[in-house]
């Protein structure tokens, strides 16, 4: 059998583990992720209050029929077709939409206007970027001085958003389509917490606002807001699916990626090109070595290694080519003690998972080193 034969087939982001908060559409956006290797920690952040159970809808519902607006801004396609199917529910359908047939209706982006068509009326405009600020500089270059405006909201308030309308001298009414609470189980987040603090996770995505903000709410009352905003700084990528789902993380600190397109495809494409990119890649005993978040590419050929065995490897990285004292590699093994042994024995099970033993060498009385390629050595000196 050559060489060939041997290697497993492995998508880009084998080897890497990546979070997903994601209360809705959490089950296609793990599928993408594990379709292309990664292993999934999912955690849903919040949940969503059930849209029929809502007064504050039904209240912003009667108030519209009571008194029409002269726009409407629908957000999202779920939004739309919930907030139509629970006025169906409590009978008011029929006179929702036919008050909704004489209003302007601007749709932010495709698949809502796909839902407003789907009730039977007809969007004015609908921007190509799918973007709310470019449907508020279309709102203010027309002038929304005297307008009523009915807001179809997305689960949490758009304050810049409404702001700018008031102080153009318009009337918002907010239609709050559906409600955004923490999760009944807040185990899975807490795990999800420990494992970003920990680098568990080599990226942490986003689909909605309302979940960054749940996530770091938690991480504050647990104590863990800190950790978890220099994890995110550095070493946890935080991935979004648009500026609006990173705007809590922002206003923290943290820098984000987004895709150019606000879908759940494009955001796994970004992350199958910015996780690989940022792997560490050595030239290593003749091997090349891509040092990924819970396995390591030999050769191209991807090998699982147990989470103390990245821990020594990492370590040993972070200055290749040099000797690392088995007391510092003991300090960077996961709640190790004092016992030299555990590093020994971590070494051999890392040697064994790697399928080259000669890519870390034993040097007597002092540590271990990584056998960078001699060409390698001035490149990687001051490491």
């Amino acid at each position: 059998m050559d060489e060939q034969e041997q290697r497993p087939e492995h998508g880009p982001l084998a080897g890497f583990t990546v979070g997903v908060t994601a209360a809705r559409r959490a089950d296609e956006l793990g599928a993408l992720l594990q379709r292309r290797g990664a292993a999934v920690l999912h955690a849903p952040a919040l949940r969503i209050v059930p849209l029929a159970d809502d007064g504050e809808l039904l209240a912003a519902t009667k108030e519209i029929i009571r008194q029409v607006p002269d726009i409407v801004v629908a957000t999202t396609a779920i939004g739309f077709r919930g907030w139509v199917e629970a006025a169906d529910g409590w009978g008011l359908g029929d006179d929702l939409l036919s008050r909704l047939r004489g209003v302007r209706i601007l749709a932010r982006g495709p698949k809502v206007k796909g839902a407003v068509r789907a009730a039977g009326l007809t969007e004015e405009w609908s921007p190509s970027s799918e973007s709310m600020a470019e449907v508020l500089d279309r709102l203010m270059e027309e002038g929304v001085e005297g307008r009523r405006i009915a807001l179809q909201l997305h689960g949490e308030p758009l304050p810049g958003f409404v702001e700018t309308l008031r102080a153009g001298g318009a009337e918002v009414v907010g239609v709050p389509v559906y409600r955004w609470m923490p999760p009944e189980d807040i185990g899975p987040v807490d795990r999800l917490l420990d494992a970003t603090v920990s680098r568990g996770l080599d990226a942490l995505t986003f689909t909605s606002a309302p979940a960054a903000a749940s996530l770091l709410s938690r991480a504050e009352e647990r104590g863990l807001l800190p950790e978890v905003l220099a994890a995110l700084g550095h070493d946890v990528l935080p991935a979004c699916v648009g500026p609006v789902t990173a705007l809590p993380l922002q206003a923290r600190g943290v820098d984000t990626v987004q895709p150019e397109r606000f879908r759940l495809g494009p955001l796994v494409q970004l992350l199958c090109q910015e996780l690989p990119a940022r792997a560490r890649s050595l030239p290593v005993a003749g091997h090349r070595v891509e040092i990924r978040g819970h396995a390591v590419l030999v050769d191209g050929v991807l090998r699982p290694v147990p989470p103390a065995g990245m821990s020594l490897l990492r370590a040993l990285s972070r200055r290749p080519g040099w000797v690392v004292a088995r007391a510092e590699l003991l300090r960077a093994l996961p709640g190790a003690g004092r016992d030299e042994h555990a590093v020994e024995t971590a070494m051999a099970r890392l040697r064994t998972a790697l399928g080259a033993p000669k890519l870390i060498q034993t040097v007597v009385k002092r540590g271990y080193r990584l056998a960078l390629d001699p060409a390698a050595d001035s490149k990687y000196a001051d490491s």
